[in-house]
């Protein structure tokens, strides 16, 4: 029996993605973003509108226009920002996006497009703070004995996963698939992931946040290579130590033969370093890559070293060697037999330990979301696609996420990256394809979107969206607002940058 012969509420069809779920009154679809309430398809998820705070950070008052104290007044032009957190899908291509807002700004009239795309050509990079290392390079990481990506080429200070892709999303079985879609939202949302890479470490890793490896909490990323850290502080041992060495899986550095150190005048010492000597002072591959001092497999740091040079050094010759971040230091004294010997670090280098220390930033783990936006989105904007894509690369349509600002990579397409720390909370969903939900925005003057063949019949004015926004924050201080005016100067004789972007 039907369940309309049952007398029970038809179920209704979701077309906001291809998986087309067929929704029973009250329940809600594979995606947890569509419900059925009496008959109608409904989204869950409030649209979010950013607020832009004026000058002493007050956030501006703002109503939905459908509440009952709302009298109807113009908002502040410039002052709100529909964000596509929560707007909807333009699923199938051919329609309009939800939402393609007007608002007047400082005389200009500008056009928002406003969407959430369907990515499945979607990852995130994660820089991790950290020397500690995690695994060889291109070695598989793992959620839940899944792969979801790679560790990729290490970065000054951090190393480098590149998680997701379509590969992932789609090439494999459908639990990679699956996993992989559930770690992409999870970790982009800004929730806590744990990671596993073959043959290396596990770490549990949240954008924004100290990065745990192996159990152990990261404090601080390095102040520079060994190199870098003779360079930056060589003066300030000159004349309390005879030979200092910064142990660092990349590059060891050694004073007295560094140039730094010859330009004060630091006398030889006789060290030997075990290690590929690049240039003096500068030693690779002293040891294997690890979890220990400098980002080695070292727990002792004079297994790095070699018999000193009876013909140059002498007892009692002083030697510190201190790891990148200061986290580990150790003072030796040459004895008799030229062996050094461990004895308490003296007041006057304490100082010097502390200043590696000082000048070694938290270790935090950064999250970009990658995607390339492909027809969904840029149909829902144009009925002639290449031509949004021509208009962003001509810089004419400003791309945010969330408004967040995002990087477009140069070449054909709409490749972006994000930082998901600065979008809203909750900014992403997913549909079980599988694939990643997130928003993204076109800002331009609507002379622009005239141009590039867009939806002119589908523009609303920007009061007119207010009430169906649900969710209200205050937008970040510290990035760029989507609507500043150095957007729309282009191609009206005034500078890219003219005017501030600042509340």
């Amino acid at each position: 029996m039907s369940d309309a012969a049952a007398g029970k509420p038809e179920k209704i069809r979701c077309d906001a993605c291809p998986v087309m779920c067929y929704i029973a009154d009250g329940k809600v679809g594979a995606c947890d973003r569509y419900a059925n309430h009496g008959g109608e398809l409904v989204r869950i998820d409030p649209l979010l509108v950013l607020q832009r705070t004026r000058q002493g950070g007050q956030v501006v008052p703002f109503l939905d226009a459908g509440a009952a104290d709302w009298r109807g007044d113009i908002i502040s032009p410039g002052d709100t920002f529909v964000t596509a957190v929560g707007a909807g899908t333009t699923y199938p291509d051919y329609k309009p996006a939800p939402f393609i807002v007007s608002q007047e700004i400082d005389g200009v009239d500008m056009v928002t497009v406003v969407t959430e795309g369907i990515f499945s050509y979607c990852g995130v990079k994660v820089k991790v703070d950290t020397d500690r290392h995690l695994g060889p390079e291109c070695a598989p990481v793992r959620a839940e004995g899944e792969q979801v990506g790679h560790v990729t080429t290490a970065e000054y200070g951090s190393q480098m996963l590149s998680l997701g892709g379509v590969r992932h999303l789609t090439g494999g079985s459908r639990k990679e698939g699956r996993i992989t879609c559930d770690i992409l939202m999870r970790i982009c949302n800004g929730e806590a992931v744990e990671l596993a890479v073959d043959g290396g470490s596990v770490m549990v890793v949240a954008a924004n946040q100290a990065p745990v490896i192996n159990g152990v909490t990261e404090e601080r990323m390095r102040v520079g290579c060994g190199s870098a850290t003779i360079g930056m502080f060589a003066r300030q041992w000159y004349g309390l130590i005879d030979e200092v060495v910064v142990v660092d899986d990349h590059i060891t550095g050694v004073l007295s033969e560094h140039q730094a150190g010859k330009v004060l005048g630091v006398i030889p010492t006789g060290i030997r370093i075990k290690g590929r000597r690049s240039t003096p002072g500068r030693y690779f591959q002293v040891a294997e890559p690890g979890t220990g001092w400098g980002g080695t497999d070292v727990s002792d740091p004079l297994t790095i070293l070699g018999p000193f040079d009876a013909k140059v050094a002498r007892p009692g010759l002083r030697l510190l060697m201190v790891s990148t971040t200061g986290e580990q230091f150790a003072y030796y004294v040459l004895d008799d037999r030229l062996h050094p010997v461990e004895q308490a670090l003296p007041a006057p280098l304490r100082p010097s330990v502390e200043r590696i220390a000082e000048n070694c930033e938290p270790a935090l783990v950064t999250v970009l979301f990658m995607g390339g936006a492909g027809g969904s989105l840029r149909a829902g904007v144009t009925e002639n696609p290449v031509r949004l894509t021509r208009s962003v690369r001509d810089m004419l349509t400003y791309v945010s996420c969330g408004g967040a600002p995002a990087y477009v990579w140069p070449g054909g397409g709409i490749t972006l990256m994000a930082d998901v720390s600065a979008m809203p909370k909750n900014a992403f969903g997913y549909v079980p394809t599988p694939a990643i939900v997130a928003p993204i925005e076109f800002t331009m003057r609507r002379e622009d979107y005239a141009a590039l063949g867009g939806h002119m019949g589908a523009i609303v004015a920007a009061v007119e969206v207010l009430g169906k926004a649900g969710r209200r924050e205050p937008g970040r201080g510290d990035i760029a607002w989507p609507t500043a005016r150095r957007l729309y100067r282009w191609g009206q004789g005034g500078s890219e940058n003219g005017g501030s972007d600042k509340p």
